[in-house]
C-alpha cells in the first residue's frame, strides 16, 4: 500500500486590510532644490515652484534696490568730486552754493543710503531663496480634512452680545 504524501498543515495568515492612510508622493529634495535654483537665478525657484505669479515681484524687488543703489552711488560721487575739486582749489560744480560742510554731510548722507540699499538688495535677494524653499516645503504639506480651524460666532453667556472666536476640530 502507497503512502500518500504528507502535506503541511495551513496556517492562518490574518487578513490586514489595507491601509487608509492617502500617501502622496514627497521629493525630500524639492525644497532644497528650489532654493539652489533661487540661489543660481533669481525667480527660478519660484518657477520651479510653479509659483509663476511672484516672479515679477522678485524682479521688481531686486530692480528697485540696485536702481536706488545706483542712484545713491552717483550722487555720492558727484558730492564726492565736487569737494576733492574744492580742496585742490579748483571750480566745482556747486560754488557759490554750498559750504565745505554741506558737501560733507551730502556725502555721508548719499555714503549711508547706498550702503543700506545694499543691504535691502541683499536681504531681498535671500528673501527671494527663502520663500522657494519655504513654498516648496509647503506644497508636500498634508492638508486633510482631519483638521479644521475656523472662525466661531458664539453668545457671550454674561450680556448675550456674539463674540468672535476660533474653533479647532481634530477628528480621528
Amino acid at each position: 500500500m502507497a503512502q500518500a504524501p504528507k502535506q503541511k498543515p495551513v496556517e492562518a495568515v490574518p487578513l490586514v486590510a489595507g491601509d487608509t492612510v492617502k500617501t502622496s508622493s514627497v521629493n525630500p529634495l524639492a525644497p532644497t532644490k528650489a532654493a539652489f535654483y533661487s540661489a543660481i537665478l533669481p525667480g527660478l525657484g519660484q518657477a520651479y515652484n510653479k509659483k509663476y505669479w511672484k516672479i515679477p515681484i522678485v524682479y521688481g524687488a531686486l530692480a528697485t534696490g540696485i536702481i536706488i543703489y545706483n542712484k545713491n552711488n552717483e550722487s555720492y560721487h558727484r558730492y564726492r568730486n565736487a569737494y576733492k575739486q574744492r580742496l585742490a582749489g579748483l571750480e566745482d560744480e556747486f560754488a557759490g552754493q554750498y559750504s565745505d560742510q554741506t558737501l560733507i554731510n551730502a556725502q555721508r548722507q548719499f555714503q549711508r543710503n547706498r550702503d543700506l540699499s545694499l543691504l535691502i538688495t541683499v536681504g531681498l535677494y535671500v528673501l527671494n531663496i527663502v520663500d522657494a524653499n519655504v513654498d516648496a516645503h509647503l506644497k508636500q504639506f498634508n492638508v486633510d480634512d482631519n483638521l479644521t480651524v475656523k472662525p466661531d460666532l458664539f453668545p457671550n453667556e454674561i450680556d448675550g452680545r456674539q463674540n468672535l472666536g476660533v474653533q479647532i476640530q481634530y477628528r480621528f
